[in-house]
């Protein structure tokens, strides 16, 4: 067995590069949100502010997960990008059935409003890139010159 079929492409190459660094920007946004509320105004929403934290924590683990892209660090990245999945529906769902029930918004009230609905959409797209760069999908051969992974049925027939 190959080391691609093992691990797999690099969940950090090709369009793995974009959505690290889209996780990136989100979770230094979360960062830096979450680190003012916890400062300056913790006893007003605890929940809310606490959500926050533990997103922005999420976007962390999840940007370090994708970039690094072994195996430990793929498990990683299923977890947290799954984690996140879920939360931005869970949390989003209650903030819209309930506008007050955390206090105060926090990154992913309202799907993500407050980010431009990323919060939804990326979750879903980190999934699929993991899936779509999985260890033993049949189709992904490793470019020998740069290492990327590249699906063998688009690629072009060796020219003669």
């Amino acid at each position: 067995m190959s080391r691609t079929e093992r691990t797999g492409p690099r969940t950090g190459s090709g369009f793995g590069r974009l959505l690290v660094t889209v996780y990136g920007v989100l979770a230094f946004a979360a960062i830096g949100r979450s680190s003012y509320e916890l400062a300056t105004k913790f006893s007003e929403a605890p929940v809310a502010y606490s959500l926050s934290t533990l997103s922005a924590v999420v976007y962390v683990l999840a940007t370090l997960a994708l970039a690094k892209g072994g195996p430990r660090w793929r498990a990683v990245a299923w977890a947290t990008v799954a984690f996140e999945a879920v939360g931005v529906i869970a949390v989003g769902a209650a903030s819209a059935a309930a506008p007050d029930v955390f206090g105060e918004t926090t990154v992913w009230s309202g799907f993500g409003q407050g980010y431009g609905y990323v919060p939804l959409v990326l979750p879903f797209v980190g999934l699929w890139w993991l899936w779509h760069t999985r260890p033993g999908r049949s189709g992904a051969v490793r470019d020998p010159e740069d290492g990327s992974a590249h699906d063998s049925s688009t690629t072009s027939p060796p020219e003669a």
